[in-house]
C-alpha cells in the first residue's frame, strides 16, 4: 500500500499550541504520532512524507525516521533543515526531493509540501497532495465540494495519522 503524511513537527512545542493538537506535551505528541504512523504503515509499504518532520536537527531526525515503518520517500518542507546536515543519514529515505509525481492504477498524483493553485494534470483529473497549511479535515471536504482535486495529507487533517492512496481515491470518488 502507498501512504502519505505531512507536518508531524515532532519535538515542536508550538505545534501543539498553534494547531490545537490534542496533546499535553511534545513527549505525548511524539509518542502518539509515531504509534499512529506505525499502526497504519507496515515495513513493506511505501510512504511519502511531504515535509516538516522535525525542527530539532539531524541526530533526532535520524532517530525519529529510523523508528517509522515503511519505505520512506521525502518531499522537503520549510522546516526540514536537518536534511542538509552532514550527520543526517540520507539512506533512511528511498528518495528525497522538492516535488514528485506518482501514478497509481489510472490516477495521477502531484506531490509537494506546498499547495498549488494549479498543477500538472490539473485539467485532466490529477490529484494534488500537499501539507504545510495544518488544515483540518473540513479543508479537504470543501475542496471536494468545490470540485478541486487538492488534498492536505498533513496529520492535522487526517486524524493524526498517514492516509492511504486508496482512501484518497475513495474520498474523491465517493
Amino acid at each position: 500500500m502507498i501512504y502519505f503524511t505531512s507536518d508531524l513537527h515532532l519535538y515542536h512545542d508550538n505545534a501543539i499550541i498553534h494547531n490545537k493538537r490534542p496533546y499535553v506535551n511534545t513527549e505525548e505528541m511524539n509518542d502518539r504520532l509515531i504509534k499512529n504512523f506505525n499502526a497504519r504503515v507496515d515495513n513493506d509499504d511505501e510512504v511519502y512524507i511531504l515535509g516538516d518532520i522535525t525542527l530539532k536537527g539531524a541526530s533526532l531526525a535520524n532517530e525519529i525516521i529510523s523508528s517509522l515503518n515503511g519505505r520512506k520517500h521525502f518531499i522537503k518542507g520549510n522546516h526540514d533543515r536537518f536534511i542538509s546536515r552532514e550527520s543526517f543519514d540520507k539512506t533512511l529515505f528511498v528518495s528525497i526531493g522538492d516535488y514528485a509525481e506518482l501514478k497509481y492504477n489510472d490516477k495521477f498524483f502531484v506531490l509537494s509540501h506546498y499547495p498549488f493553485l494549479e498543477w500538472n494534470g490539473f485539467f485532466r483529473g490529477a490529484i494534488h497532495l500537499h501539507g504545510h497549511q495544518h488544515n483540518k479535515a473540513g479543508y479537504n471536504i470543501l475542496n471536494k465540494k468545490n470540485g478541486l482535486l487538492r488534498y492536505d495529507v498533513g496529520v492535522d487533517a487526517n486524524n493524526m495519522a498517514p492516509v492511504s492512496v486508496e482512501e484518497i481515491i475513495s474520498f474523491f470518488e465517493g
